[in-house]
C-alpha cells in the first residue's frame, strides 16, 4: 500500500507533462549548450528552430520549385492566425540570399517575446513570406502542421529558458 500511494500521487504530474522532442547539441565554435528541433516539414518549405543562450532562430528553407526565393534584410514575414485578426510581421534577421533561407530571430530573455509568445498561444493559419522585387510566397499550413508548430514554439520558448546564463 505504501508504494501504491507514491505512485498514484506522482501520476497526475505526468499526465500534463510537455512532451517536447529537442536535441541538445554543442556550438561548434563556443562550444556552449544549443537547443534544436531539427528540419521539419511545412506544405512547401522547412523549419528549424534553434535556441542558445542569446538568441532563439526560426530558420525557414523555402522550396524553390524552379524558381530562385531571394531574401534581403528588408524581406519580411507575415503571419496570419486562425483564432484573431491580427497579424505579426517580422524582418529577416539572416543574410542576403537567393537560397530561399529566411532567419527569424528572438532575443532569448526570461520574459518571452510577444511574437514568440503569440506563436505559443494562437494557431498560426498562412505564414506570407514578402522577397526581393516584392516576390511573395504564401505557405497554408495543414491542421498537423499547425498543431505541431505551436507545439514546438512553446516547447523552444520555455525550454531556452533553461540556456540563460
Amino acid at each position: 500500500m505504501k508504494f501504491l500511494l507514491p505512485i498514484l500521487f506522482s501520476l497526475p504530474i505526468s499526465v500534463f507533462g510537455q512532451d517536447c522532442a529537442l536535441k541538445t547539441t554543442k556550438d561548434q565554435f563556443s562550444q556552449e549548450p544549443k537547443l534544436t528541433t531539427g528540419f521539419i516539414t511545412l506544405s512547401n518549405a522547412r523549419l528549424s528552430i534553434d535556441a542558445d543562450a542569446k538568441e532563439i532562430h526560426f530558420l525557414f528553407v523555402i522550396g524553390n520549385n524552379g524558381e530562385m526565393k531571394c531574401f534581403e534584410d528588408a524581406s519580411t514575414l507575415s503571419i496570419a492566425y486562425d483564432s484573431i485578426n491580427s497579424k505579426s510581421n517580422l524582418r529577416n534577421g539572416g543574410s542576403m540570399n537567393c537560397d530561399g533561407y529566411f532567419d527569424v530571430v528572438f532575443k532569448n530573455t526570461p520574459t518571452t517575446n510577444t511574437y514568440l509568445n503569440r506563436l505559443t498561444t494562437h494557431t498560426v493559419k498562412t505564414l506570407t513570406f514578402t522577397g526581393n522585387n516584392k516576390t511573395v510566397t504564401v505557405i497554408t499550413l495543414s491542421d498537423d502542421q499547425k498543431a505541431l508548430l505551436k507545439q514546438l514554439a512553446t516547447c523552444m520558448a520555455t525550454e531556452s529558458k533553461t540556456l540563460i546564463k
